[in-house]
């Protein structure tokens, strides 16, 4: 998977893995206290989420607990 390109504003881009024409952009909106997260295909928003910045921690704290599960399994 590529790594991730930067924004102009707080954020960055993810490329898909199955085919750069999808990606997965994370932007911070600190005025309006919000992360979005918004798919795009071929250069078109597709879908858009605004996560609370209050739900910022939990989503962080979901995703390190599935990175602990998958290496845990490695080392097993």
């Amino acid at each position: 998977m590529a790594a991730p390109r930067t924004l102009t504003t707080p954020g960055a881009i993810f490329l898909d893995p199955r085919g750069s024409d999808r990606a997965l952009r994370v932007s911070w909106h600190a005025e309006d206290e919000l992360v979005v997260l918004s798919l795009w295909r071929d250069n078109v928003c597709t879908a858009t989420f605004r996560l609370g910045v209050d739900e910022v921690a939990d989503l962080i704290a979901l995703l390190r607990e599935g990175l602990d599960v998958r290496f845990a399994d490695r080392t097993a």
